[in-house]
């Protein structure tokens, strides 16, 4: 019987053969906490008497979901970071820089067959480049900082294949949502996804950063791009032995939303079509990069917002904006009646401006909206893609994108 992507990459970094279901102790090659895991995590390590990082050159710290600093009580935690950085002279990334998983992308900081800890649940994003990413508690972390080493059992997989291409106005968002739909929250929980098929193959990284990123809300452990893989010793078996495989056809899926209160409550945009929107945000981790904020600048371009619509728009790091800006697409947003967000978390989290108000509904291009999720417990969150968000801001309303996109 053959391995899976998961069994053989564990197994280098085990140091031996592994199994679904074996629980083994593993090298880490990259570890990374953002500004709301970094304390606990320093101070997990501190307490297990760490006085040293065992990989300063891959340990690494972001701030990026409260920044700009919004109080006195997160500038001290943002302090502790810099001043454990600065001591231990790991990697630091400090406030502008971006989201943290994006910002571990530019910069190359992760490769294909690393083995990687977060301090984040969407961690897992790192499958696009062929990484084992999961994201770990703060005090799992701590403890990898001291030792370079964690524990774990060895996931089962499920793999899930698309054939096909996806049609005009459908994007990576669609299809990952229609998975999590079909899948729900807790489908394959602790389980590591491989996403196979020509369809998958034809995304470009930014598009399967998209779909990895949102494994996590399907339950999964990890998730990896095999298309992404380039080492054939990490290539999954044709025998390996799988959970359950699952087939979609590109063409089939359309423009998806997921509605309050869960990211699993998918439907069709065409059956939340008319919902009236307040707040549309174009941004974060899952779709703030370059070519999501192609695609709604080409929509937006020489129309405006509809009244009573607040448009946000993040780019996810600053060389996004700085590329955003080159291109026109800032004065586009502008144009269309768009703030533009310093590059960070954001809204996607509500540490900073723009919460929603009471019963107000938000379209957003982030990937969870339970409540409280924007800062508002009695606000609602849809999700859905930055294609679907423009047009949505454009109209007033959740709008199908096909219906703009094709004129």
């Amino acid at each position: 019987m053959g391995y899976t992507f998961a069994e053989k990459l564990i197994a280098r970094k085990a140091h031996q053969e592994v199994h679904a279901g074996d629980c083994v102790i593993v090298d880490v090659d990259v570890m990374m906490a953002s500004d709301t895991t970094g304390p606990i995590a320093i101070r997990a390590f501190e307490n297990m008497g760490g006085k040293r990082l065992a990989k300063k050159g891959s340990t690494v710290f972001v701030l990026d979901h409260a920044t700009p600093c919004p109080n006195e009580r997160i500038a001290g935690l943002h302090d502790l970071i810099r001043t454990f950085c600065r001591e231990q002279g790991s990697v630091f990334f400090d406030q502008n820089c971006g989201v943290c998983h994006q910002v571990m992308l530019e910069n190359r900081i992760v490769r294909e067959g690393d083995l990687v800890l977060g301090g984040d649940s969407h961690t897992c994003s790192y499958g696009a480049v062929g990484a084992f990413s999961t994201g770990v508690g703060s005090t799992d972390l701590g403890a990898a900082m001291l030792t370079g080493k964690t524990w774990l059992r060895v996931p089962e997989t499920t793999r899930i294949e698309l054939t096909g291409a996806l049609r005009h106005g459908v994007y990576a968002k669609d299809a990952i949502l229609k998975i999590i739909g079909d899948l729900t929250s807790d489908g394959v929980t602790y389980q590591s996804v491989e996403f196979a098929g020509d369809g998958f193959a034809r995304f470009t990284q930014e598009e399967a950063t998209t779909v990895c990123n949102m494994t996590i809300e399907m339950g999964g452990k990890n998730g990896v791009f095999v298309s992404a893989l380039t080492d054939p010793s990490l290539i999954p078996d044709a025998d390996a032995r799988y959970n359950r495989v699952l087939c979609y056809r590109a063409e089939e899926i359309v423009p998806m939303i997921s509605c309050p209160h869960t990211v699993d409550n998918v439907k069709t945009v065409v059956e939340a079509a008319g919902t009236k929107i307040e707040v549309a945000y174009i941004g974060s981790c899952t779709n703030g990069r370059l070519s999501d904020l192609a695609v709604a600048a080409e929509i937006l371009k020489g129309r405006h917002a509809a009244p009573g619509v607040r448009l946000m728009v993040c780019p996810a790091s600053n060389l996004i904006l700085k590329q955003a800006a080159a291109l026109g697409y800032l004065d586009t947003f502008i144009d269309a009646g768009a703030t533009i967000v310093t590059p960070g978390c954001s809204l996607c989290v509500g540490t900073l401006g723009g919460v929603p108000a009471d019963g107000e509904n938000v379209l957003s291009t982030t990937n969870r909206n339970f409540k409280g999720r924007m800062g508002n417990n009695k606000a609602n969150i849809y999700l859905a893609s930055p294609a679907t968000a423009a047009v949505s801001a454009l109209a007033g309303v959740i709008t199908d994108p096909r219906e703009v996109m094709a004129r």
